[in-house]
């Protein structure tokens, strides 16, 4: 491969990644909002927490394959550097599968975001648990806290 194909590859490869930035999954966190949440009603109740356990949020969304297709093409560009002749198309080829293989693990652990678990027993009696993405608010056994429910049955645990 000539220097300048290995550059224009290279071009690609970094504007890939920087896509696959932008392409982050919205927060759960309790103190995050989307445009939608905004000036709707939601109902509040009140409850002390029971315990806060950290947990992960996996990214259950499927890949968009970015960082798939950014590994293969780093990886390809990185292996066509092997040898001359068939060793480059081989090297190439297996970089190509070698860097796809990490820039898919890569992807998908990019995903997975701290959480907590907040188990709560609310003012009427009941236990709740409660899974958000961490975010600023610190949570501890004994506090009060409301859990605000949407129109869409979805909870948020928010300090009182």
């Amino acid at each position: 491969m000539n220097p300048s194909h290995r550059l224009a590859a290279l071009a690609l490869a970094v504007a890939s990644v920087s896509l696959m930035a932008g392409c982050a999954a919205p927060s759960r966190s309790g103190a995050v909002y989307s445009d939608r949440d905004a000036r709707q009603p939601m109902q509040v109740q009140t409850a002390t927490i029971q315990s806060v356990r950290q947990v992960r949020l996996e990214n259950a969304a499927p890949s968009g394959g970015v960082g798939t297709m950014a590994g293969a093409v780093v990886g390809g560009v990185a292996g066509s550097n092997v040898g001359r002749g068939k060793g480059a198309i081989v090297g190439s080829v297996l970089g190509a599968v070698v860097g796809g293989m990490a820039g898919s693990r890569l992807e998908q652990a990019g995903g997975d975001r701290p959480a907590l678990e907040i188990t709560v027993r609310t003012d009427d009696g009941r236990t709740l648990a409660v899974v958000q993405e961490a975010g600023e608010e610190r949570f501890d056994a004994g506090q009060r806290v409301r859990l605000l429910t949407d129109s869409r049955g979805q909870v948020r645990v928010s300090p009182q």
